[in-house]
């Protein structure tokens, strides 16, 4: 199998096989235990596929370009840090991968110690990189002799304690019962209601995009030429097509200096005229383009509303009124 694996991760005879960001206890999980087996019927073809775990987003993303998996899920955003680089970059790779489902995940960080340890006994503590960023206040003032180590996902950490090899992991409070270990704090944070952001993804093809729902995101990753007004050209052509942007970021390209992808996230689906010109327009403007998906946009548990609707003459009623008029005019019946 393609990349290391966190754990065997085999759950039962399946057809269908979920690559995640292990080992087990991570948020990863949890942000995958929470679509319901119909949505992953949909999305997968098998309402309970197996979960793989995986030591790094990256190998899970591998699993699947390799076949050793069908989908996989995956973190690729963050409110209080941003995007996801290593998610962010292997979305660009080939062969392509789609978003076909988004979950939205509250964080809820506990620090997990082993039976006994007291906070005067913390001399090191581990998480994920976002982990830490979102704690780091915390633990500058209630660990402050503690040495930070960063690891590859928060359960990793809580794995770290378990085998005695740092003091303290700042994780989900699922991975005690994981590892054996019990909680010295728990509710830590800097920053109130923080989320995190988890796309499902598999190769294009078979069993097709979502369909429309009225309420879905579009993701695409571009490159301009390097000339003045190249990104606000781009912007330009969704903005005028009443496309709400709701997330744009960008990561350098590898191996050429100075130029960059363009990570631009908006609502509406490609199925609909305002998304589809939109996206037609970008290929026509853009040195690349690479479509990462329509989907369902997700909520968070008791949030509300979904943005603003669509502006004067940007309705789907409206773009197929004007689509008829202009072939009207071209065929010669309409004036």
């Amino acid at each position: 199998m393609t990349g290391q694996r966190a754990g065997d991760g085999a759950q039962r005879s399946s057809t269908r096989r979920i690559a995640f960001l292990g080992p087990h206890g991570t948020f990863c999980e949890q942000a995958l235990r929470t679509l319901s087996p119909a949505v992953l019927g949909d999305a997968l073809g098998d309402p309970e596929p197996a979960l793989l775990p995986f030591a790094s987003t990256t190998a899970a993303l591998d699993a699947v370009r390799a076949g050793d998996a069908e989908a996989a899920c995956v973190p690729v955003e963050n409110s209080v840090e941003g995007g996801v680089p290593a998610t962010m970059d292997g979305l660009v790779e080939t062969p392509p991968l789609v978003i076909v489902r988004e979950i939205l995940l509250a964080v809820r960080f506990s620090v997990l110690v082993r039976p006994g340890t007291e906070f005067g006994d913390v001399r090191s503590v581990a998480s994920h990189p976002h982990g830490e960023a979102q704690t780091r206040r915390w633990i500058a003032e209630h660990l402050p002799a503690a040495e930070v180590r960063l690891t590859t996902s928060t359960a990793a950490a809580a794995a770290q304690v378990a085998a005695g090899e740092v003091d303290a992991a700042v994780c989900a409070p699922v991975a005690a019962a994981h590892h054996g270990l019990v909680e010295l704090a728990s509710g830590v944070h800097d920053t109130g209601d923080a989320v995190t952001r988890f796309v499902l993804v598999r190769p294009p093809g078979a069993p097709g995009l979502p369909a429309p729902t009225g309420v879905d995101r579009t993701s695409i990753a571009a490159t301009t030429v390097n000339v003045p007004g190249a990104l606000l050209a781009v912007l330009t052509e969704i903005a005028v097509r009443g496309v709400d942007l709701t997330r744009i970021e960008s990561r350098p390209l590898k191996d050429r200096r100075g130029e960059y992808w363009f990570f631009l996230d908006g609502t509406g689906h490609v199925a609909e005229p305002a998304m589809g010109e939109a996206l037609a327009a970008l290929r026509r403007r853009c040195t690349d383009v690479r479509f990462l998906g329509s989907y369902p946009r997700a909520s968070v548990a008791g949030e509300e509303g979904t943005g603003a609707g669509p502006g004067p003459g940007q309705t789907v009623k409206d773009y197929t009124e004007s689509t008829s008029w202009l072939a009207a005019l071209r065929d010669g019946s309409g004036a």
